[in-house]
């Protein structure tokens, strides 16, 4: 359609799938994929607009992509130079209503504009949103245990319900949404939601086909720090009993894969975002060559 006609010029010469896309490209044709994009990924330019290319060849070949990014390191520099402390626990961010001004800045703001302008290099494909926009998510104070004892982590929010109305209309308008991670309470209060679980929230609310994990790290190691291995495949099952062994980074993203697949989501994949097309080889790889940490419904349902 005309809208969704991709720039000329030289910015506009895209990527193409390796040998073998006809075939994957058919098997894509009007399936949804959630990608999730670190806020590490976006410190770097050249990665953040390489993976703006991909997303954007993705959703020509007939995916429809939903991004959803974070912005933990550039929350932490604008607090550091606020003097504003940061403080985590159990992997997430402990959110003073001041530290929540903050976030909403950072992540509503030029982070997300910058994201927004990288897809739209290619035509218009990109619009960005939160998830305070249309209600579409809402959440209520997350409650994490640590040490056996209750930890407030403030403003902090686990995601409860999805309206998808907003994102489906872009969706069928040929748009990609970006979406920044904050949800409105049924209290009224806006609330700091994890991005890996905001994503897995989305991706099984709009019964997307996958999810994929973009991080700094090439996918879930199998004995860090004692070894660089990476473990290609885990059922829902396995994951289940591997999470609470795992670090403090990496426990929410494969707590998001596991709650995705969990929800219907057919493969959560985890894989580095820094690495070449890593959009493209998680959307057309075939089961024997994707890069990372692939995480499966259990077998027996």
């Amino acid at each position: 359609m005309s809208d969704t006609t991709t720039a000329a010029g030289p910015a506009a010469r895209l990527v193409r799938p390796p040998a073998g896309e006809p075939a994957r490209r058919r098997d894509v044709q009007g399936r949804i994929a959630v990608i999730k994009v670190g806020g590490g990924a976006l410190t770097d330019e050249a990665v953040r607009r390489g993976l703006a290319r991909d997303v954007v060849e993705s959703a020509r070949a007939g995916l429809r992509p939903v991004v959803v990014h974070g912005g933990g390191p550039q929350i932490n520099a604008l607090l550091t130079r606020l003097g504003l402390e940061v403080r985590f626990v159990a992997g997430l961010r402990v959110t003073t209503p001041e530290i929540l001004d903050v976030a909403r800045m950072v992540l509503a703001g030029r982070l997300q504009r910058d994201l927004v302008g990288d897809l739209n290099r290619y035509g218009p494909w990109a619009v960005g949103m939160t998830g305070e926009d249309a209600h579409t998510m809402t959440a209520v104070p997350r409650e994490t245990v640590v040490d056996g004892k209750p930890v407030d982590l403030g403003l902090v929010g686990d995601v409860v319900a999805v309206r998808t109305g907003a994102v489906r209309a872009l969706l069928d308008q040929g748009r990609v949404p970006v979406v920044s991670p904050l949800a409105r309470g049924a209290d009224g209060r806006v609330y700091n939601v994890n991005a890996d679980l905001a994503a897995s929230a989305l991706a099984s609310a709009l019964g997307a086909d996958r999810l994929v994990m973009l991080t700094d790290v090439e996918g879930l190691y199998a004995r860090w720090p004692h070894s660089p291995e990476v473990v290609p495949h885990l059922t829902a099952r396995e994951l289940e009993q591997l999470l609470p062994t795992l670090s403090s980074g990496m426990r929410p993203k494969m707590e998001g894969c596991l709650r995705a697949v969990r929800g219907g989501v057919r493969t959560a994949h985890v894989l580095d975002g820094r690495v070449p097309h890593a959009v493209l080889k998680a959307v057309f790889g075939t089961g024997g060559s994707w890069p990372g940490t692939v995480v499966t419904a259990d077998q027996d349902g």
